[in-house]
């Protein structure tokens, strides 16, 4: 079993992150491209070694929170990279060319090239256990709030049935790793 890490503190944060769609676009509407997303994500984490502690992948966003052991700029690079181009090359052999032109963007004069996500993706620093699962509530909410889901548990793509201790799905779109996560007052 991992060692875990140190609890959460200012000097031991966590990243929370959203990434938007290009022009909000409900690219994540199916659960064939929510699980697309989810799998992308498993690959960031084995070629960066980052940890997930908490998600939700929306229509138009995701929601993830992330270990710190790379900069910001590097988790987003990995998770909004790798998903990029997985989504594209998926439009592209599905010959879902409405789609991906939906995605293109106008880079010079007559040459285009396509844009998944908006390039202003946020990052907040989790300074604490309480901000902590402050965001972890604010995640699991996210599907019900938009009406994607009765109760957070019930929505497949989030990370709500591993905080809540309830049953995994058989297929669980995307594995946690909060067993990793100490505590100063243990909940898990």
């Amino acid at each position: 079993m991992p060692e875990a890490m140190p609890p959460v503190s200012a000097d031991n944060h966590l990243y929370f992150v959203t990434s938007v769609t290009h022009k909000r676009l409900p690219v994540f509407r199916t659960d064939r491209f929510k699980q697309l997303l989810a799998d992308a994500f498993d690959e960031a984490r084995s070629s960066s070694g980052i940890k997930f502690f908490a998600y939700a992948i929306m229509p138009d966003h995701y929601h993830v929170i992330t270990d710190n052991t790379r900069k910001p700029s590097e988790v987003l690079r990995y998770l909004n990279g790798i998903s990029a181009r997985r989504v594209i090359d998926h439009l592209k052999e599905e010959g879902l060319s409405s789609s991906l032109n939906k995605l293109k963007k106008k880079e010079k004069k007559d040459e285009y090239k396509y844009s998944l996500w908006e390039h202003h993706s946020n990052t907040f620093f989790i300074t604490s256990e309480s901000m902590l699962l402050q965001k972890v509530r604010y995640i699991h909410d996210n599907p019900v709030k938009e009406s994607l889901a009765g109760e957070p548990g019930s929505y497949a793509f989030c990370s709500a049935r591993y905080w809540n201790r309830l049953p995994l799905l058989e297929n669980e779109p995307l594995e946690m790793d909060i067993k990793e996560l100490s505590w100063r007052n243990p909940r898990f």
